[in-house]
């Protein structure tokens, strides 16, 4: 479903990610792990295209959408939900859902997506910054399914929650995947992410130091942990 190849890019002639390759599949949430810093949200604002690339190709449904504007691959079938929800404030959660599905018809229609979130039933005329984090972040994805993606982007979706509230998060990311959708999932915390996780890649300093698939990583989740662990200071670098 969506392709990277040898992608390279970063921030104000720097570079963050160096040779990334990443396949996401339908129908599988595929873990990008990494500690803070790895360059997880820079590979997924890159994928959304709000990050132009330096040099290698993104493939959606075998088409280079390398080149093309965020709107345009929002369109083409890429959502992002991003790092802390970032939900309009002073927008109720029924004005939400209505800019979101505003646009064209898709497969999800706001009577879909409340059965599907029927919490955010219960809120639709409450300001976004009445809802708790959860429903903060179930509304952000609920927005983002509005648009109609092949591919679904979640950028450390259990930022900031509580234990029950995040594995509510994640169940859904896996409901979404079986339900045809491919999910590329970012997130600090393996342990969290490898119960649902078909892929998983790990970024350290914008690299890829592991590729294996999801029933190998829950065999042997110590080599993912050691490798999502932050590096150890040296002595030098000690106060």
């Amino acid at each position: 479903m969506l392709e990277t190849h040898s992608l390279r890019t970063g921030y104000h002639g720097g570079t963050v990610l160096h040779g990334i390759d990443l396949t996401a599949e339908r129908s599988s949430v595929h873990a990008v792990l990494g500690p803070n810093g790895a360059g997880k949200t820079t590979l997924l604002h890159a994928l959304a295209g709000l990050l132009p690339v330096g040099s290698g190709r993104i493939e959606l449904s075998g088409t280079d959408v390398t080149r093309l504007p965020a709107h345009r691959r929002a369109r083409a079938g890429i959502g992002l939900v991003p790092q802390g929800r970032r939900v309009f404030a002073s927008l109720t959660v029924a004005e939400h859902l209505k800019v979101a599905h505003r646009r064209r018809p898709t497969a999800w229609s706001p009577a879909r997506v409340l059965d599907l979130l029927p919490r955010l039933g219960e809120r639709l005329n409450q300001r976004a910054d009445r809802l708790s984090g959860g429903e903060q972040q179930m509304l952000a994805i609920a927005r983002t399914l509005l648009t109609g993606p092949h591919v679904l982007l979640l950028d450390e979706p259990t930022e900031g929650l509580g234990p029950g509230v995040a594995a509510d998060v994640l169940t859904l990311a896996g409901r979404l995947a079986a339900d045809g959708l491919a999910v590329v999932l970012a997130s600090p915390r393996p342990a969290q992410v490898l119960p649902i996780a078909g892929r998983v890649t790990v970024l350290a300093a914008g690299r890829i130091t592991a590729a294996l698939d999801g029933a190998a990583a829950r065999q042997d989740p110590a080599r993912i942990l050691a490798a999502v662990a932050p590096p150890r200071p040296t002595p030098q670098e000690l106060p």
